[in-house]
């Protein structure tokens, strides 16, 4: 049973979660007791979608109408004025699992499998993913659980296969502003004849995630169709993970997580394994930036995400190795879509003030995934990564990649910077990673690409009274100010000691 209302689009962006709108004394409201967050299901001919319902008073709406936030709108397929059947929702059996692992009973196969194909229908509203996501949090997941909750979120959407018996992956953990790697790794190897077809996510709470930076050069929501033909073209690709719809619930999951700030070991090797998984991997290499203001903070968590990770790498086919890096510091110069991608074309392009760090990263990632996948033995992956690099290979593969996605373009500029000086002199001994990327954000990124930082200033390098530490760069004088302020109120963004 259910009550047909008129559709009305609101052009309210509640992100990923599907939300409706209901006046207090709709005949829906008052016959159903629907309240202010109720869950309710809409159906727009063969389309169903669970959504949160919003009640609202006033003449934004008729009692006869439902408003529609922009994902509700886009799941449903809606059209103005069309009729949209509204219903309660089934009963959501799986959640009887979570409230049994909050009491300390382990996920088995099939919980997880019931969770993770609720989550990825869109039937957990944000209160039951944060009490979710809070029971696996910590240290509440072992390794059969993570198996478990991996295998569901790899199956839940679509799974890619390829004619290559070996196709590669790498991933970083994240946590360190400017390691725009993957725009390296994947084109050198490409360029070596390995097939390496690279999803990636946009930035949740950092200033750029590597699928801002590369949409910058080249389109990245290009379809699994797209994708597929990309990889077959040229070997590899840099697309937007969320555009081919592999391990859906992961973004579900994501967007909920992230705000929450709990770390999982256990959550987030399955988020990084189930899409490697989905994407058709065989062999993965994952970074791991260690350091005081990185996302993993010491060795001895580094080592313990490891052998998680290539523990469940190996139960599940995968064949999983970690590089522990420095995360001490940002890589590069450039913090911000436009600015990270104008670093990448410079060490693309072999050019006299390329970023080192970066470039160094990139070749020991790209040795490392070319040992791994067998084009290189153990001990020579560094001298091929190299020599693609030099002579010229990853980049004209680069360009390669960007015109099968849809053609390259030129990274945009800001038309505002604002320099900041070094107030004492002295050597660098600390940089505080996450305040970076919080003036990166305030500056406009990633939403405005052209937005973010250049830093100047690196961990060991003198800097004299007047000499820039950093630029800030913003598409309008406001932000660019907020952005200033900001920066001028920090007293450890850069530590510096008399030398």
């Amino acid at each position: 049973m259910g009550y047909a209302l008129r559709a009305k689009r609101l052009g309210i962006d509640t992100y990923q979660q599907p939300v409706a709108y209901m006046r207090r004394d709709c005949k829906v409201c008052r016959a159903e007791g629907f309240e202010a967050q109720s869950r309710i299901e809409l159906q727009c001919g063969p389309r169903i979608v669970a959504a949160t319902l919003n009640v609202v008073d006033g003449g934004l709406l008729d009692a006869s109408d439902i408003g529609l936030s922009e994902a509700a709108w886009e799941a449903l397929g809606a059209a103005p004025g069309v009729a949209v059947t509204v219903r309660h929702p089934a009963p959501l059996v799986s959640f009887a699992a979570v409230r049994g692992k909050i009491h300390g009973r382990p996920l088995d196969e099939e919980a997880a499998q019931a969770i993770i194909a609720d989550i990825a229908g869109g039937r957990y509203p944000d209160i039951h993913l944060a009490s979710f996501i809070t029971a696996v949090s910590g240290n509440r997941l072992d390794l059969a659980e993570t198996i478990a909750l991996t295998r569901a979120m790899a199956a839940a959407g679509q799974r890619m296969r390829w004619p290559a018996q070996v196709v590669v992956d790498k991933h970083c953990v994240g946590g360190l502003p400017g390691n725009r790697t993957t725009l390296l790794v994947v084109p050198i190897v490409a360029a070596c004849g390995m097939t390496m077809p690279k999803t990636s996510s946009r930035a949740i709470t950092s200033p750029a995630g590597t699928a801002d930076t590369m949409e910058t050069l080249a389109p990245v929501a290009i379809g699994i169709d797209a994708m597929r033909r990309v990889v077959q073209q040229e070997g590899g690709c840099i697309v937007w993970g969320g555009s081919v719809t592999l391990s859906p619930a992961d973004d579900v999951l994501i967007r909920v997580e992230r705000p929450l700030e709990l770390d999982s070991d256990g959550l987030l090797v399955a988020s990084v394994l189930s899409k490697k998984l989905a994407a058709g991997a065989s062999h993965v290499l994952i970074d791991i930036p260690v350091g005081r203001t990185a996302k993993v903070r010491s060795e001895q968590a580094a080592h313990q995400l490891a052998a998680r990770l290539e523990g469940a790498g190996q139960a599940l086919g995968l064949a999983v190795r970690c590089l522990l890096s420095d995360g001490s510091q940002p890589v590069g110069v450039g913090i911000g879509p436009a600015l990270e991608a104008l670093d990448v074309l410079a060490v693309l392009q072999g050019a006299v003030d390329a970023p080192q760090d970066l470039r160094q990263r990139a070749l020991t990632l790209a040795a490392g995934v070319l040992e791994l996948g067998g084009r290189a033995a153990p001990g020579e992956g560094l001298a091929l990564a190299i020599q693609t690099l030099d002579s010229g290979a990853a980049w004209r593969k680069f360009q390669a990649i960007c015109a099968a996605q849809g053609g390259m373009r030129q990274p945009p500029l800001a038309p505002c910077s604002h320099v900041l000086e070094a107030r004492h002199a002295g050597r660098v001994v600390a940089i505080d990673n996450r305040k970076l990327a919080t003036l990166a954000k305030l500056a406009g990124a990633p939403h405005a690409a052209a937005a973010g930082v250049r830093f100047f200033a690196p961990l060991g390098g003198m800097l004299g009274v007047g000499q820039p530490v950093l630029s800030i760069h913003a598409d309008t004088p406001g932000e660019l100010a907020y952005a200033l302020e900001f920066a001028e109120a920090q007293s450890n963004l850069v530590t510096v000691e008399d030398a």
